[in-house]
């Protein structure tokens, strides 16, 4: 059964370097929708039976943006499961200034995410995320036969995706975080369709064209 990832579009904060995490949000910037049209074509002969969707705003235009694009009509799931990664306070502040106020916590929920505590700033665990996403996944692997797409955000997306493919949480972050409107891809054996699932392709983003951002700033 076959699993797609991406991650939503390029936002205005991402632009300013803003945290957005959970609660937080910004609009798409425009060349974004252009990137995210891009995705909507490479995707547009999957033919999904269904798209499961962050419920922040920046995720459902990604989400709606790319099933504008499909052949076979894909109805779309949103769900609080795949939001970002809580960050407390932080959220809608300058990530520049954050790192300074808090260096070795960033530092560690770039690269070690066994290390992150984020209790300093009222932020979510990386083990209450993990949790969340991967009932969401895991449950609609279980539901359907699939394609499934699942459309959420940078850190979370990043470690849940590591996470289910048999990483530990020291590892989560080796092979990089997503870059927005990237393609992962994920397989989920038959018949029994559990955990890990194989990862197929990882944060591809070859489709979106040399002008396309590869910041994944978290």
């Amino acid at each position: 059964m076959e699993l797609y990832f991406t991650r939503h579009g390029k936002t205005e904060w991402n632009l300013q370097r803003r945290f957005q995490g959970m609660l937080g949000d910004s609009p798409l910037l425009p060349e974004s929708l252009e990137e995210v049209a891009l995705l909507g074509k490479r995707l547009a002969e999957v033919p999904f039976e269904a798209i499961y969707c962050s419920t922040s705003k920046r995720a459902r235009t990604t989400a709606e943006t790319i099933a504008s694009y499909l052949i076979k009509p894909a109805p779309i799931h949103y769900t609080d499961g795949l939001r970002e990664l809580g960050l407390g306070c932080l959220e809608g502040q300058l990530i520049d200034e954050v790192s300074e106020e808090h260096p070795i916590q960033l530092d560690y929920l770039r690269n070690r995410l066994d290390l992150y505590d984020p209790r300093a700033f009222a932020g979510e665990s990386i083990q209450d995320a993990l949790a969340r996403i991967e009932t969401v996944v895991a449950d609609a692997v279980m539901q359907h036969e699939g394609p499934l797409l699942f459309v959420g955000h940078g850190a979370s997306l990043t470690a849940a995706i590591q996470w289910i493919a048999g990483k530990d949480l020291a590892h989560l972050r080796e092979m990089g975080g997503l870059v927005n409107n990237s393609l992962t891809m994920m397989v989920a054996q038959e018949p029994q369709k559990l955990t890990p699932y194989d990862l197929v392709v990882y944060n591809d983003a070859s489709f979106l064209g040399e002008s396309a951002g590869r910041d994944a700033l978290l």
